[in-house]
């Protein structure tokens, strides 16, 4: 009969974050929050934020919610960094699977 919030999850390890969804208790709720695109693990470190996100896709009462740029309510330049963010990590992901085909 508990209310966990993770919030900042996107530095969460998948063992981190599996541990941490298992301890959900009978009656209880968890709300896990975590902006994939600003994680700052080291090198060769997955995200257990993506991880989950992936593995619990589906599964029966999980929700999984997705916020945009729309959704930012800071100042306005706010948005414009966060699309810019976006359109690096986009080219990013071309520039891997480029090298990946090589």
């Amino acid at each position: 009969n508990s209310f966990f919030i993770l919030d900042v999850a996107k530095n969460t390890t998948v063992e981190h974050m599996k541990m941490f969804l298992t301890r959900l208790g009978e009656g209880s709720k968890m709300v896990v929050t975590g902006d994939l695109t600003q994680t700052d693990l080291p090198d060769g470190k997955s995200s257990g934020l993506k991880h989950a996100v992936n593995v619990l896709r589906g599964v029966e009462d999980i929700a999984v919610v997705a916020l945009t740029e729309r959704d930012v309510v800071r100042h306005p330049l706010v948005m414009r960094i966060v699309r810019a963010y976006e359109r690096d990590a986009a080219r990013r992901e071309a520039a891997r699977e480029e090298r990946r085909k090589k």
